[in-house]
């Protein structure tokens, strides 16, 4: 693998280009190596699979590097020009698998605005990376089944097997960006991701169902503060549905009595009352629907007495009297 920094290799700056609005020479880029992902389960429970890596080595040709994931303009910093997956001769992933990464070779154009950014590259104090994707699985090691829905938590052993989510089938790669913390050990490697299905919750990338797993669970848990400020955000949310569904069913239960009065005028108010306090919404609303069907038989809703106002018989305009 090149690890050389500086000036393009053989071959690159053609490469580099394709993606410029006119040919630029040599000495006016600054060209380096990045690891982007890997194979190797991470600090948040996941990995890529070998198949994931390929197509995000396709994807990610010509993506835009940034800073802390910050979308604008003004914090691009570099381009991907090339990127590769590889394997590692003799190392092996935590779940007994050899190692493969994705390499890319990005580069920055020289200039005052970008000469501190080639520093911190060149002194090692911009290293680790975090890639921004979506996929459309996360399987579960257990089960094999999508963990945001299975009972397993990642982090976890099963019969002695750990719990960790395999992402695959990688369908966009949007942006890489320079990061403090890296969750990926070996590849140096924060990772945000999407699924179509599912939103990503958190700066860290946990879902809030992971997070429900845990505190639905037997067993003793901690939370950090970005899970905690995600329960809160979920039991407000809840808290809020509760409410709303306590005012539509107290409105169902209204209209449930007032019709019982036509309809079922033998029913006393302390059995009827028994009875709704007893009944779900859905049941509820069932009963009301039967209550206006028996209602409407003894008291039509079409008045008997109406009178015409001047319209032909074939457009009868009905009053009360």
């Amino acid at each position: 693998m090149e690890e050389i920094c500086g000036k393009p290799l053989d071959g690159e700056l053609e490469l580099i280009n394709k993606f410029t609005r006119r040919e630029l020479n040599e000495d006016e880029v600054y060209v380096f190596p990045v690891v982007l992902c890997d194979n190797d389960i991470d600090r948040d429970g996941e990995k890529f699979s070998d198949d994931a890596l390929e197509k995000l080595a396709e994807l990610f040709v010509g993506v835009t590097g940034i800073a802390d994931h910050e979308p604008s303009s003004r914090n691009q910093t570099a381009r991907i020009f090339m990127c590769r997956t590889e394997a590692v001769e003799g190392k092996t992933t935590a779940d007994g698998r050899l190692y493969k990464r994705v390499y890319a070779r990005a580069y920055i154009p020289r200039g005052e605005k970008s000469s501190e950014l080639i520093l911190a590259l060149d002194s090692g104090i911009k290293k680790e990376v975090s890639v921004g994707c979506s996929v459309k699985k996360r399987i579960c090691s257990i089960c094999g089944k999508d963990i945001s829905v299975c009972e397993h938590i990642k982090g976890r052993k099963y019969s002695g097997k750990m719990c960790y989510a395999t992402l695959d089938e990688p369908t966009d790669a949007y942006e890489w960006s320079f990061v403090a913390i890296p969750a990926q050990r070996a590849a140096g490697v924060v990772k945000n991701y999407r699924t179509d299905d599912i939103k990503m919750s958190a700066k860290k990338g946990e879902n809030i169902m992971d997070i429900e797993k845990k505190l639905f669970s037997n067993q003793e848990q901690s939370f950090t503060a970005e899970e905690m400020q995600e329960l809160v955000k979920k039991f407000g949310m809840l808290e809020k549905k509760a409410a709303e569904g306590e005012y539509y069913r107290d409105v169902l239960i209204k209209e449930v009595k007032g019709l019982a009065a036509v309809a079922l005028p033998q029913l006393g108010r302390e059995t009827l009352a028994h009875i709704t306090e007893e009944l779900s919404v859905r049941q509820l609303d069932e009963l009301k629907k039967a209550l206006e069907i028996k209602a409407e038989d003894i008291l039509p809703m079409k008045p008997q007495l109406f009178k015409q106002s001047g319209i032909s018989n074939n457009n009868t305009l009905y009053k009360n009297i």
